[in-house]
């Protein structure tokens, strides 16, 4: 008994030391189990070749059409006086308080020859007008007295003429006289507004100092600088959006009056001037966003900005879709704005032009398109 029972237990042994090895391990030892690893190799066999190929790029294309597009440029600028005046003093002396509290303050409206300031030291200047006056007065007796005697024959012609001769100088100092009072009455050249008084009552002036500036409220415009890049564009007379920061969600339409011949040399740019064709109030210094017009086409050509891309060699390409494959199509653009770019050649209209997921497209290649992005 003992010579077969030995062998027995030695290969119960072993085989329960196997089964429980091979559950520690997970492996399935059921028939279901077997079962599903014939399956899954049979299924690698019968996989088919293609199925890790990548999927076909996504792209969103959009339908070119014609429509209206305006080549605008955007620039900043101010509201500017054209017309101004630094009125200085010819004389010398202390600002003095006239009877008629004549002294002007900023934002005060002036008429032509108003006095705006008045220079003491003029008592000197009047004393010898009164003068001038009272020679001038005198030579003129003087002359019809000899005229009248000359007429008689009582004296010789001869001294007619140096009577002449002394009313002329007579009236040469009384015109002398006349412009020393005035240069101590500092008076308006023209109707405007006082924008600055450099000076008050009691300071001391010396000649040639600017005490008063004023301007003129009708020479008011847009004044701003084009870009050298784009001075040869605007001319007189273009059309111009201008929006004030004084006056917040409002455009007022406008025209170029005036372009300056020249460029800056420091900043190099070209000066130009707009006029609004609203009648509103406007003061210097107001900052001005200004958008001009340069050209205005009625049936351009369009696409979005990011349909338009260059390749190594340098040119504007464009991908048309053609079925499921794009096409790559060399284009010529023009102008710009919003956005948007004007397509002069390389497109037609109805053509559906891939605005999305270009980036790394290749000619002919083909892709799929989202439906939901179709513009």
């Amino acid at each position: 008994m003992k010579t077969w029972f030995y062998p027995l237990l030695t290969m119960a042994l072993s085989t329960l030391i196997i089964f429980a090895a091979m559950q520690s391990y997970g492996v399935d030892t059921t028939t279901e189990g077997r079962s599903k690893v014939v399956n899954s190799s049979a299924e690698k066999a019968t996989a088919p070749p293609n199925s890790n190929k990548k999927p076909l790029p996504m792209v969103s294309v959009e339908t070119v059409k014609s429509g209206p597009l305006s080549k605008i440029i955007e620039l900043t600028g101010s509201v500017t006086p054209t017309r101004t005046a630094r009125i200085a003093s010819s004389s010398e002396g202390p600002v003095i308080v006239c009877a008629q509290r004549c002294m002007v303050r900023e934002g005060d409206t002036v008429k032509k020859n108003q006095v705006l300031i008045l220079i003491g030291r003029n008592k000197t200047a009047q004393a010898q007008l009164a003068a001038a006056k009272q020679a001038l007065q005198e030579k003129k007796s003087e002359l019809q007295r000899i005229k009248t005697l000359v007429k008689a024959g009582a004296i010789p012609g001869a001294q007619l003429d140096s009577t002449r001769s002394a009313y002329e100088n007579a009236r040469a100092q009384l015109a002398r006289a006349s412009e020393s009072k005035d240069d101590y009455s500092i008076t308006a050249p023209w109707e405007g507004i006082v924008a600055k008084v450099y000076v008050t009552e009691g300071d001391y002036v010396s000649p040639r100092s600017v005490l008063v500036e004023i301007f003129d409220p009708a020479s008011l415009v847009i004044q701003f600088a084009v870009p050298e890049s784009r001075s040869v564009e605007v001319q007189n007379g273009m059309a111009v959006r201008v929006r004030l920061d004084a006056y917040p969600g409002k455009t007022f339409p406008g025209i170029i009056s005036r372009v300056y011949p020249q460029l800056d040399l420091k900043m190099r740019t070209r000066t130009v001037e707009a006029t609004l064709i609203d009648d509103i109030d406007l003061l210097p210094g107001m900052f001005a966003r200004i958008e001009v017009l340069l050209a205005e086409i009625p049936d351009a050509l369009t696409v979005p900005t990011e349909a338009v891309l260059v390749n190594p060699e340098g040119e504007q390409v464009a991908f048309v879709l053609q079925g499921n494959k794009v096409i790559q199509h060399k284009v010529q653009t023009g102008v710009e704005d919003e956005g948007r770019v004007q397509i002069i050649a390389g497109v037609k209209p109805g053509d559906q032009v891939v605005v999305a997921g270009n980036e790394k497209l290749k000619d002919g290649a083909k892709v799929r398109t989202d439906a939901r992005k179709q513009l």
